[in-house]
């Protein structure tokens, strides 16, 4: 499979929200959502936008309060958590201050992407801490959740009223998923074959990935011919694992 990032709609709707928080009317109004099931492309997307503009990704944590965010986010900045609290917090937003000048200069966004927020959206000390560095600095903070995150931050009135977008991913549409297979898949594929990936899938981009890399083994083993690999070629083959169930999903025969 090619090491390759393939824009997809979702992708698309992410960088409109970046776009809606920097034409938003109050400065402090920082906080983007992003939630959506699990298999969608969240981290991926994330990822390469962290890896591009130099920005922070952290992980949220069962059990997180507010002073072990603030550590492992200092950690994530190579930064050693001075001792008292007050430091602590000092420290961190004078690093990222920092940060934000530096891709400033260089015409970079930054921001700080908070994945699993569904863990700690609950937390009010954790919340407004976030808040707080969002507020003091004016910049994007990206909480990424999969199914409570809203619900929970509308325990919060202070900071939901801060969320200037609300980004969810959806599945795969048919032209996503071909546009997935055309730029990762290191055999050609017929288009009977990625209506099929896009059926059976159900627009995850998991099983989608998952189809790919079965779909490149089986070709690597026969001439494709000039239209690519078809469900014909792929008779009796696994094509996927259904999500629900586990089991494997196969290709039919004589299709």
């Amino acid at each position: 499979m090619r090491n390759a990032f393939v824009e997809t709609s979702n992708y698309r709707r992410f960088l409109a929200g970046l776009e809606t928080i920097k034409g938003r009317g109050a400065g402090e109004a920082c906080l983007m959502v992003l939630d959506g099931a699990p298999g969608l492309g969240k981290t991926t997307t994330l990822s390469r936008w962290v890896a591009q503009t130099g920005s922070v990704y952290i992980r949220a944590l069962q059990g997180w309060d507010d002073q072990w965010m603030i550590t492992d986010l200092l950690a994530e900045m190579s930064i050693r958590a001075p001792r008292l609290k007050r430091e602590r917090y000092q420290k961190l937003v004078a690093a990222f201050g920092e940060r934000q000048m530096q891709n400033q200069v260089s015409g970079r966004s930054f921001g700080i992407v908070v994945d699993e927020c569904d863990l700690i959206s609950g937390r009010r000390e954790v919340i407004e801490t976030l808040r707080g560095i969002s507020d003091s600095l004016e910049v994007p903070i990206i909480l990424v959740g999969m199914g409570n995150l809203r619900d929970n931050l509308r325990r919060f009135p202070q900071v939901e009223s801060r969320v200037s977008s609300k980004i969810q991913f959806t599945p795969a549409t048919r032209e996503d998923t071909a546009a997935l297979i055309n730029g990762l898949s290191e055999v050609p594929v017929a288009p009977d074959l990625t209506e099929y990936v896009w059926r059976m899938s159900r627009g995850y981009n998991r099983e989608i990935l998952e189809a790919i890399g079965r779909i490149e083994r089986f070709g690597r083993r026969v001439d494709p011919g000039d239209g690519g690999i078809t469900m014909y070629d792929m008779a009796g083959q696994v094509l996927m694992n259904d999500r629900n169930t586990g089991s494997p999903i196969m290709m039919p025969e004589g299709a």
